[in-house]
This record gives structure tokens, C-alpha cells and sequence, in this order.
């Protein structure tokens, strides 16, 4: 059943007002003038005056017989009426006043108070709004109760390390060898890596980092960004890099370095969540998409933990040592660029068979019906 809406309301109380000092008048003046006239005019009936003489005396008592009870209908009529719009403004000022008692605690902080539902519907919409209104500062308050907590442990590992070995070497119980500078440069690298990443995510969701899509040969990108990988590894690697491409690949509206940022991420991840196996890059169109999609035969996700793969600083083991290179940040940066870019990113995964992380983008024919596709990497694999 919907509800009545204020304008609606506040119309039919003030015809109900406007009503009920009618009929009040009416009743009174219907029921009390008569009466008064007579009992006036009795008053004179012994009297010996002439028509015009009594004429007179009628006008006078009429009026004052009609003066009277127009008076106390409009002093019965008012307080009625005054008494029904009291208490009609009561129904609705009252919601008004709990609504800013509430909204009043949510500025000194208490944000687990809610308003209720209320009969009007307007209110009510107000009422909802408020409510999410404060669930939203409540998430981004925890948000940043947890970015705070999560940033102070990332960064104390490092600096832990860096502060034991730094007083060693100065009190003499660690020698000064080339293992211990480059395990310091580790850790120092470590710091850089994780304040960029830091400083790359709050320029993306601020928005002040750049994008510049244009026509796009995906193909040409992946093949360089692979070839990079392999370029890297033993010929005997434990984990083979594979790359699956159609015949023809429509551009898409990209921003490659951006996309190229993005496929250094998910393929970094695989090899390092692979300890042998495969991990294979496909890419495919599908109706006014590209999709690219990089899976890999690693331990794979948790059901319960996919949803929260792209929250910033998650891991799914939270005692895992952070050595093996990664900030937490870095599939958080990836989904922000791809919603940049108008895309999706999306994971699938089962325990103990591996993971799929895939992503799409628009084509450039989507876009621009003519394209010139962006200058293309020189290697391939």
C-alpha cells in the first residue's frame, strides 16, 4: 500500500480546517440567530409603537441577534479548527525534530543511530536517505580505520628489519657484508614500491590521474608484455608463460601503458602464486568488447575470500610474510584503472586448481568509427 504524500496531506487538512469552521458556523448560526430574534421580539410584542418605529427595532435586534452568534461561531469555529491544524502540525513537525535530534548525534560522532520508518512518504524517502547516508560515513570511517591499521603493519615489518640491522652493524654484531646492504636495499625498495602504489591509488580514486584511451592493438600489448616475463626466466622454469590470441583482434579504447600497468600486475601475481605449472593469457572479442583474461594452476582463492580479492592491503593468508614482493595494493589499482577505462575486472577461482582474473574493455569502433591504432611495441613472442 503506498503512502500519502505531504503536498497531498497538508492539503486535505486544511480543506478538513476550512471545513470544520464552516459547518461551525453554520450549525451555530442556523440553531442560535432564530432563537435570539424571537426571544427579542418577544420582548417588545406590549408595546404600542408604530410599523416604521418597530422596524427599527427589528433591524437592531436582527443584527444584533446575527452579531452574536456569527461571534461565538467564529470563536467555537476558531478554537476547533486552531485545535485540529495543532495537532495536524504536531504529526508532522514532530518527525522533523527527531530527524534533526538524530542527524545532530551523527555530526558529534554517534553514527549507529538510525531513524525510523514514518507514515508519510516523503518523510520516510527523507528517513531512508539519512540512514544511508550515515551507513556510508560509517563504511568510510571504518575504511579508514582500517587503511590506518593496515598501512601501520605494512610498513613496520620493513622498518623493523631495517632498524635491527642498522643497529647491529652499529654496535658490531653485524658485520658490514654485501648481503646485509642488499638485504637493507630490499627492505628500502620494499618502502619505495609501497608509498608509490599508495600515492598511484589515492591519485586514481581522487582523480587526478590521467587517462588517455585511444585506439588500441590489445594483441600487440600482450605479446610484449609476455615476451617481457619470458625474457626473464630460465629456460627450465618450473612455470611456462602461454599466450592464446585470435587471428584478429579488434583495437580497443585504451590507454596502453595504463593497461600494460595493469597486465604487469595480474601476471606478476600468477608467477607468484604459481609455483609450477602454467599461467596463460588468452584475449578474445566478444560483441562491443575485448576481454583479456590470465589464468594460472596456483592454490587458488577461498569462496569466501573473492569478494574482497580487490580491497586494498587484503591477502588471503594474513601471516604470510611479505617478502615475496607484493603491496596489497596492486589489484586494487588494477580494478580502479579498468573502471576508468568504462570496463570490468572480475575473478574466478577454485581452491587448489587455480585462479582466473579477467577484465574487458571497449573497442574502438564502439567509440570512434574511424581508428588509428596506437604505435605498436616492437616485440613479440
Amino acid at each position: 500500500m503506498s503512502k500519502p504524500r505531504l503536498r497531498s496531506r497538508l492539503f486535505r487538512a486544511h480543506l478538513t480546517v476550512l471545513a470544520i469552521g464552516m459547518l461551525t458556523l453554520t450549525i451555530v448560526g442556523w440553531l442560535y440567530t432564530p432563537r435570539l430574534f424571537v426571544l427579542r421580539l418577544r420582548r417588545i410584542e406590549g408595546s404600542s409603537f408604530r410599523a416604521a418605529q418597530i422596524q427599527g427595532q427589528l433591524v437592531d435586534v436582527f443584527q444584533f441577534a446575527w452579531g452574536r452568534g456569527t461571534l461565538w461561531a467564529a470563536l467555537l469555529g476558531g478554537i476547533s479548527a486552531s485545535s485540529l491544524s495543532y495537532w495536524l502540525s504536531r504529526r508532522i513537525i514532530e518527525p522533523l525534530l527527531e530527524m534533526e535530534e538524530i542527524t545532530g548525534a551523527f555530526a558529534a560522532g554517534d553514527l549507529d543511530r538510525r531513524l525510523p520508518e514514518y507514515e508519510l512518504l516523503e518523510l520516510n524517502q527523507l528517513a531512508n536517505s539519512v540512514n544511508h547516508m550515515a551507513a556510508d560515513i560509517q563504511s568510510v570511517e571504518q575504511r579508514r580505520r582500517d587503511l590506518v591499521s593496515d598501512l601501520s603493519h605494512e610498513l613496520r615489518t620493513p622498518l623493523t628489519i631495517l632498524k635491527g640491522y642498522l643497529e647491529g652493524m652499529a654496535d658490531g654484531t653485524i658485520a658490514a657484508e654485501p648481503a646485509v646492504y642488499e638485504r637493507l636495499s630490499r627492505e628500502t625498495q620494499r618502502l619505495q614500491r609501497l608509498v608509490n602504489d599508495l600515492q598511484e591509488l589515492s591519485q586514481l580514486e581522487s582523480g587526478y590521474l590521467p587517462i588517455a584511451p585511444q585506439p588500441t592493438d590489445i594483441a600487440d600489448l600482450l605479446r610484449y608484455v609476455v615476451q617481457r616475463f619470458v625474457d626473464q626466466q630460465l629456460p627450465d622454469a618450473p612455470v611456462q608463460i602461454q599466450l592464446d590470441l585470435p587471428n584478429a583482434l579488434p583495437l580497443a579504447q585504451a590507454d596502453a601503458e595504463r593497461i600494460e600497468q595493469v597486465m604487469v600486475n595480474l601476471l606478476s601475481n600468477a608467477l607468484r602464486h604459481t609455483e609450477q605449472g602454467t599461467v596463460r593469457v588468452k584475449a578474445w572479442s566478444k560483441a562491443s568488447q575485448i576481454w583479456v583474461a590470465v589464468e594460472d594452476t596456483g592454490p587458488g582463492i577461498a569462496t569466501e575470500d573473492i569478494p574482497h580479492v580487490f580491497d586494498r592491503f587484503w591477502r588471503a593468508d594474513r601471516s604470510r610474510d611479505r617478502t615475496s614482493g607484493g603491496t596489497g595494493i596492486g589489484l586494487t589499482i588494477c580494478r580502479r584503472l579498468i573502471e576508468l577505462h568504462a570496463g570490468h575486472i572480475e575473478v574466478e577461482s577454485t581452491p587448489g586448481q587455480g585462479s582466473i582474473f579477467r577484465f574487458c574493455l571497449p573497442t574502438a569502433a564502439a567509440t570512434h568509427p574511424t581508428v588509428t591504432p596506437s604505435p605498436l611495441h616492437e616485440k613479440t613472442v
